[in-house]
Formats: structure tokens, sequence, C-alpha cells
């Protein structure tokens, strides 16, 4: 019987990134930023990134996963949208004989416009895909100020 091995070549590229950056770097000049309590990406999902004048919208395709193992965070100017993509348990009887799609978590982070007014984020997920709606804030404008005489 012959075992099922996964193969996910953007996880290889990363364990091949972290190697090398551990080896060119010293445990005293690492820094608290490049510590983070987020877990590890095993595939990122695609997005589309639509502007129009009221608002930035992410549109993130995440097929087959729950809306419970989603989580979109804002934090200090960025974007965070995170979770997990289950694998089917495997099942007596059943042969996998290819698995090309991705399984396990998923983080993709994104810097806020300027424009983008974080406390209106809002996120829906439907069909697999959740769209982020940031809204803009209003640009201030101009006004005229009357200048007094004496």
């Amino acid at each position: 019987m012959s075992t099922l091995t996964y193969w996910n070549p953007l996880r290889d590229i990363q364990d091949l990134q972290s190697r090398v950056l551990n080896a060119l770097s010293t445990g005293s000049s690492r820094t608290a930023a490049n510590k983070t309590d987020a877990p590890a990406a095993d595939w990122v999902p695609v997005v589309d990134i639509i502007e129009d004048e009221k608002e930035f919208l992410i549109k993130a395709e995440l097929p087959e996963v729950q809306k419970e193992n989603v989580r979109v965070t804002v934090d200090k100017g960025r974007l965070i949208l995170s979770g997990e993509r289950k694998f089917e348990k495997e099942e007596s009887g059943k042969t996998y004989h290819r698995v090309e799609r991705s399984y396990g978590n998923f983080l993709r982070s994104f810097n806020l416009p300027e424009n983008a007014d974080a406390d209106k984020v809002e996120a829906e997920f439907k069909d697999g895909v959740l769209r982020v709606h940031l809204p803009k804030q209003e640009k201030a404008k101009p006004r005229e100020i009357e200048v007094k005489a004496e």
C-alpha cells in the first residue's frame, strides 16, 4: 500500500526562505517584529481588489472553507484574512490518486489605504467567496475662512 504525500511547492519555498534567513541571522539580531503569533500559512487564497468611488472591495476565493474557520482582522493599519481549510478525513475503501488542492492554514495581509475607514470594515461570506468591504473616508472639503479686520 502506498502512502499519500501532499506536495505544496509554496510551502517548500517558504521553508527554504526561512532556513536561509535563520542561517543568516543571529539570535540577538532578531527583533520582536520578526516574531509573530500568527499561524504559518499552508496555502494562500487568491484575491481580487476592486475600487470604486465609495469603497475598496476585496474578494477572496475560499472554496470548501466553513464560515466558522474564517477570520477578518483590522490591526494597526493592516487587514488580515486568515483561517483554515480542513482536509476531508480519509475513509477506508477510498484511494486518493492525486491531491493537488491545498489544505491547512491560510493567511493574507494587506496594508489599508490611507483613505480607508478601518472602523467601518464589513465582511460577508457566500458561495465560497469572502467579500471584505473597506469604505472610503470622506475627504475633508476645503472651506474658506473669513478674515476679520479690527
